[in-house]
């Protein structure tokens, strides 16, 4: 949508045609649907997977467990404790029924066989092997809302793109007209 193509649809020229007025309002309104509808697009489907991330979080709860085999060392960890340098191990927990069950979570670096740890189970007792941490469903949210609205800002200019292209073939198709009935005349004064 180039700059110079934006004149208010509502002057009025003796040199502007239909085709130059819709077109113009066509620019107008996909400028005002991008600014409206883009953002929105963003929120909503940010608030989306902000809602779901939540759901399936509040159909966990945590267990303490027991790691059963020490994790595999890991060359450059993290020692902040960050999500980066944790490692995937088998604990054991006990359920509600009593019985004894054993999966593999991940866990924080420097554990060994017999330390304490918490396990995530979901609504079924299986046990989440990675579970997300609210900065993972904040940046997963944002993540999605902007390409959400990118795709819609870029999906409407499509739109408008695809509708200049047929404005320009019906000005093209007025211009071979208006030639056409032009040509015999200036045809034949030349001879």
């Amino acid at each position: 949508m180039p700059l110079s193509k934006i004149h208010w649809p509502w002057q009025h020229s003796p040199l502007r045609r239909r085709t130059d007025v819709a077109e113009s309002w066509m620019i107008l309104a996909t400028g005002v649907l991008i600014a409206v509808m883009a953002p929105a697009a963003g929120v909503v489907a940010a608030s989306a997977v902000d809602a779901a991330s939540q759901r399936q979080t509040h159909q966990w709860h945590s267990v303490s467990a027991v790691v059963t085999k020490d994790p595999p060392t890991r060359i450059g960890v993290d020692s902040s404790g960050g999500a980066g340098g944790r490692t995937h191990t088998t604990v054991r927990w006990t359920a509600p029924d009593g019985t004894v069950r054993t999966g593999e979570t991940t866990v924080a670096p420097g554990m060994k066989a017999g330390s304490r740890t918490t396990a995530w189970l979901d609504r079924h007792g299986s046990v989440v092997r990675n579970p997300a941490t609210p900065e993972d469903n904040l940046a997963e949210s944002i993540a999605i809302g902007t390409v959400a609205a990118s795709s819609t800002g870029l999906l409407l200019l499509g739109a408008e793109r695809a509708g200049a292209g047929l404005l320009n073939r019906r000005r093209y198709a007025q211009w071979e007209k208006e030639w056409a009935e032009l040509d015999p005349p200036w045809h034949h004064r030349q001879r």
